[in-house]
């Protein structure tokens, strides 16, 4: 049986070699933003409607914001919806 030349390598060289490193960070941080947009919006018990109206947006749009898969949100609208629900947006570089 031929042994695979990923076997012991980390999960980041892996995706790194396979060329899917910079896709998964992405997806990966668009995930827990979301997430932590979310869980901002509860504990001000603010409905989507809300957001939107507060944003000078659509609901659409805040959906898409609210969604994990959708990483193509702007950093500006990012910044404002989390200064909506009293947060700031922090990022970066490593």
């Amino acid at each position: 049986m031929a042994e695979s030349k990923h076997i012991g390598s980390s999960l980041g060289s892996f995706l790194s070699e396979e060329g899917l490193l910079n896709g998964v960070t992405a997806a990966a941080a668009k995930r827990v933003l979301a997430w932590q947009l979310q869980q901002a919006m509860e504990e001000k018990e603010l409905s989507k409607s809300e957001l939107a109206r507060q944003l000078d947006t659509s609901r659409a749009a805040v959906n898409r914001l609210l969604d994990p898969e959708n990483v193509s949100v702007s950093l500006q609208t990012m910044d404002k919806a989390a200064r909506a629900l009293g947060k700031r947006l922090v990022i970066h570089l490593e």
